[in-house]
């Protein structure tokens, strides 16, 4: 059996991403998004995604509608929809999401934006096979 108290692991982590749990079909991820940073809009084609928000506050973007998010909103993403999370507060804006199937390599960390998209771009954020 895995166990998190989530929002505490999750805003007790600095990096940008981290895999904390990955099984056969879903992934637990947490992620902090620094004062006017985003994920980036991207889509996943066959990967359904829902994100928990547990502290700051932010603006959600789904197939082209706006939403703010805060402490205690879900957002769920349908495979095959553009996305983006944008940090619009103060502080950090945390999260974790969980992704069915797997997104990222198991164990992954990535500390900055930056490192997680060089990691995709070069092959080495690949989820494991089944």
């Amino acid at each position: 059996m895995e166990h998190f108290t989530i929002a505490t692991v999750a805003e007790q982590s600095p990096d940008f991403r981290r895999v904390l749990w990955t099984g056969a079909h879903t992934q637990l991820v947490i992620m902090t998004i620094p004062p006017g940073g985003e994920i980036g809009e991207e889509v996943h084609e066959d990967i359904d995604q829902i994100l928990s928000f547990v502290s700051g506050v932010g603006e959600a973007v789904v197939s082209g509608k706006r939403r703010k998010v805060a402490q205690g909103d879900l957002v769920v993403v349908p495979a095959g929809h553009t996305h983006n999370f944008l940090n619009t507060g103060p502080n950090p804006l945390v999260l974790y999401t969980v992704y069915g199937p797997p997104e990222h390599a198991d164990g992954a960390v990535h500390r900055t934006k930056k490192e997680a998209d060089e990691a995709e771009e070069s092959g080495r954020d690949e989820p494991p096979s089944s």
